[in-house]
C-alpha cells in the first residue's frame, strides 16, 4: 500500500529527511520511532502533500505521487490525524460542519447517514454532532478527528503521534478504538510516535530514524526482546521507560 525509496525532504539548504525506504503491505501498521526533530513526521508530511519530496519515489496504493500535488482520489484513499486536537479542529465549527464538509467537497450521498455512523464507530453518540470543539474534552477532539479521517472511507490512516497530548489514561482508550477499526476496517496505519510502549501495542514492524536517516528496522517481536543492532537505537530503548538498555558482551 505505501512504498518509499530513497525519500529526501529539504527545506532550503536543510535537509530534514536523507534517503529513507520503506514498504508497507495491505493491512498492516508500521511505525516510525526518533526523538525530536529526527524526521519521521516530515515523512508522513511528505506523503501526504504538506512537504516537498525533494528526492527519490513515493507510491501509495499503486499510484506513484508526485512532489507535491495530490489527486482527489488520494485524498479518498488517504487521510491523516494529527498530532494536536486542540489544534486540528476548527474552532467555530461544530462536529457536525467538520464531517459534513468533507463529504460535500468529494460529492458523498447519504451524509446523514455516514455522520451518523462514523459517530458510532468512534463511540460518539449523535448529542455529541452540534457540539464546538471547546465543548468536548480532549480524547473526544482527538475521536472526532479520527471520524473525520474515516468519515471518507480511506485504506490508509497517517497517525502523526495521535495520542501524544492526551493523558495516559485517555491513550489507551485512542489506541484501543484505532487497533479495532484497523481491524474491522482493514486499514492500513503509518503511525509516528516517540513512545515505543505505544509503536510495540500498536505497529507489526516499525523504522527506527535519527537526523533524517533510517538507523534499522525492527519486527514488534524484536523491539519486545530488545533486539537492536545499532547503537542508537539500544540508547533509545534505554531512554523509554519499561525498556530497560541491553547489556552488550
Amino acid at each position: 500500500m505505501i512504498e518509499v525509496e530513497d525519500l529526501e525532504v529539504a527545506f532550503g539548504r536543510v535537509k530534514a529527511v536523507r534517503g529513507v525506504s520503506l514498504s508497507v503491505p495491505e493491512g498492516e501498521s508500521f511505525g516510525i520511532v526518533g526523538e525530536s526533530g529526527s524526521g519521521k513526521s516530515t515523512v508522513l508530511r511528505a506523503i501526504c502533500g504538506l512537504a516537498p519530496i525533494s528526492g527519490g519515489r513515493v507510491r501509495v496504493a499503486g499510484e506513484e505521487l508526485r512532489k507535491t500535488a495530490r489527486s482527489a482520489g488520494f485524498h479518498r484513499s488517504v487521510q491523516m490525524v494529527f498530532q494536536d486536537p486542540y489544534g486540528s479542529l476548527h474552532p467555530r465549527h461544530t462536529v457536525d460542519r467538520v464531517l459534513s464538509e468533507p463529504l460535500a467537497i468529494h460529492r458523498f450521498d447519504d451524509r446523514e447517514g455516514r455522520i451518523r455512523r462514523v459517530l458510532e464507530a468512534v463511540g460518539l453518540g449523535p448529542g455529541f454532532r452540534f457540539r464546538y470543539p471547546h465543548q468536548l474534552s480532549g480524547g473526544q477532539r482527538q475521536r472526532v478527528a479520527i471520524a473525520r479521517a474515516l468519515i471518507l472511507e480511506p485504506k490508509i490512516l497517517l497517525l502523526d503521534e495521535p495520542t501524544s497530548a492526551l493523558d495516559a489514561s485517555i491513550q489507551a482508550e485512542v489506541l484501543n478504538l484505532l487497533d479495532d477499526l484497523r481491524a474491522r476496517r482493514g486499514l492500513t496505519y503509518l503511525m509516528v510516535s516517540h513512545d515505543l510502549a505505544v509503536v510495540a501495542h500498536m505497529c507489526d514492524r516499525l523504522l527506527v530514524m535519527s537526523q533524517g536517516l533510517e538507523v534499522e528496522t525492527l519486527t514488534r517481536e524484536a523491539l519486545r526482546r530488545r533486539a537492536a543492532t545499532q547503537d542508537y537505537t539500544r540508547r533509545l530503548l534505554a531512554a523509554s521507560e519499561g525498556y530497560p538498555a541491553q547489556e552488550t558482551p
